[in-house]
């Protein structure tokens, strides 16, 4: 049995989340941004454990006492340390996949989406978490080349959707051109095809059009996108070129994708009036839940309605998502699922979700 890349909405063991500190950008807003940490954690707890990283044992000592304040479930709370230089574990964290049926983590190279940003720490978070003990006895596997989690989505079966411009840059991996990139994905994650876009970031994007953000598989022949009505909108051409690109995508069986449009809200602006990349394709999967990023929109309603129609065994929670946006992230970027392979070797157990 070949590698295999599971889909995030396959049970999870945990989700793990990097705490924000004094040391990252979030040091201009501590307190607002620790506390819709405390609400994420506290939203994911109810479906099942969360995994915090701390950069220190001082800092994951206040992080407990804090949650635990809160009312968060001892038993769904878990801590490590690791530094960091910011919090968007889904970008430098450990990728999963399973490896003849057992799991193997791959540890990608990490530069702050082409050298954008400080990142010495990040790039060494996920070694320094396997080097800590975590994942005691799983194979681990420092890949050579830059790629980020935000950057890709699967349907578990296979097939990889990604957008080229977040993927194929010179700022990322200069020795790779686009052949180079299909076969390192195919072979590294265990995929048999990829699906490419080549749409352009939102306004404000810096991930240079992470797939997280545009559209995303919520079950093998289906993907949610954005999707904007407004010709006002800074966004309204990209958006519709990713609706014609996404009709003419086929399924492993030949047919089209059945496509769900979730409304952009209404441009969101940040202190200083530059645009900010508000999307709620940026949803995280949990066990029997989804947590969905909304703007104080009242597109945030439909959304909500949308994604519960779609799926219906799963129970739907809008999370206020401004202040991650001012950051150029969102819920999904913040937080990286754990497959449920990995319970055992965390130590974890990860219960049915919390009514």
């Amino acid at each position: 049995m070949a590698r295999r890349l599971p889909a995030e909405w396959e049970p999870q063991a945990a989700t793990l989340i990097t705490w924000p500190h004094a040391g990252s950008d979030w040091r201009c807003c501590l307190d607002e941004i620790e506390a819709c940490y405390e609400a994420l954690a506290l939203a994911i707890a109810r479906f099942q454990p969360v995994l915090i990283a701390a950069v220190s044992e001082d800092h994951a000592h206040g992080i407990r006492r804090r949650l635990l304040g809160a009312g968060i479930a001892e038993s769904r709370l878990h801590l490590v340390t690791a530094p960091s230089d910011d919090t968007w574990v889904r970008d430098y964290g450990p990728r999963c996949v399973l490896d003849a049926g057992r799991p193997r983590l791959l540890d990608f190279r990490f530069n702050a989406w082409g050298e954008k940003y400080p990142h010495e720490a990040d790039d060494a978070f996920s070694g320094r978490l396997y080097a800590s003990g975590l994942f005691a006895g799983i194979p681990h596997e420092r890949a050579p080349w830059v790629l980020e989690g935000g950057a890709l989505d699967t349907d578990g079966r296979g097939t990889l959707l990604a957008n080229r411009p977040s993927i194929l840059d010179p700022r990322r991996n200069p020795d790779l051109d686009p052949p180079g990139a299909e076969e390192r994905l195919l072979r590294d994650l265990g995929l048999d095809r990829c699906l490419w876009l080549d749409i352009p970031p939102l306004a404000g994007d810096d991930t240079d059009g992470h797939i997280d953000t545009l559209v995303r598989f919520i079950a093998p022949d289906t993907l949610c996108h954005l999707a904007c009505s407004d010709p006002a909108d800074p966004d309204h051409a990209t958006l519709e070129a990713l609706q014609g690109q996404l009709q003419r995508l086929r399924t492993r069986h030949g047919g089209p994708y059945r496509l769900i449009a979730l409304p952009k809200p209404a441009p969101l602006r940040g202190p200083d009036g530059d645009h900010l990349p508000a999307s709620p394709v940026n949803f995280l999967f949990v066990n029997g839940g989804l947590l969905v990023p909304t703007y104080a929109d009242p597109a945030d309603a439909r959304v909500l309605e949308t994604l519960a129609a779609a799926l219906p065994e799963r129970r739907v929670v809008g999370l206020d998502g401004r202040l991650l946006a001012r950051q150029r992230g969102g819920l999904h970027c913040a937080a990286l699922d754990l497959p449920a392979c990995l319970a055992a070797p965390l130590g974890l157990i990860a219960g049915t979700p919390q009514r």
